[in-house]
């Protein structure tokens, strides 16, 4: 079972848009909403060259990439066809409009 930390409000994450993160070791994670108000969480690093994905387009369940445009899956972290490349996800639980993420996972996930 998980233990929950909570991050923030539904509310306090744009619509089409991203809340970073900060952890005590690791790089920030990024928390995306998507327009129907789904939450989903990873690693703010693009599996390409690096680039800041909480900057990037969401649109859909996918965020583009705002250094080469790649497209990464919300709900995968995979890069979608034809590029390759994952970067890390992160459990999300939307409660009551409070987002919250596993603890474990950002203490121990993708820390280099």
């Amino acid at each position: 079972m998980a233990d929950w930390k909570r991050i923030c409000l539904l509310t306090d994450i744009p619509v089409l848009g991203a809340r970073r993160v900060a952890r005590e070791r690791g790089p920030e994670v990024a928390i995306f909403r998507t327009a129907d108000d789904r939450v989903f969480a990873l690693l703010d690093r693009c599996p390409h060259k690096g680039g800041p994905l909480s900057q990037g387009i969401v649109f859909g369940d996918s965020v583009a990439c705002p250094l080469h445009n790649w497209t990464i899956g919300l709900a995968s972290g995979e890069a979608r066809e034809p590029d390759r490349g994952c970067t890390a996800r992160f459990a999300v639980q939307l409660a009551g409009g409070v987002v919250s993420l596993d603890a474990e996972e950002l203490a121990t996930r993708a820390l280099n």
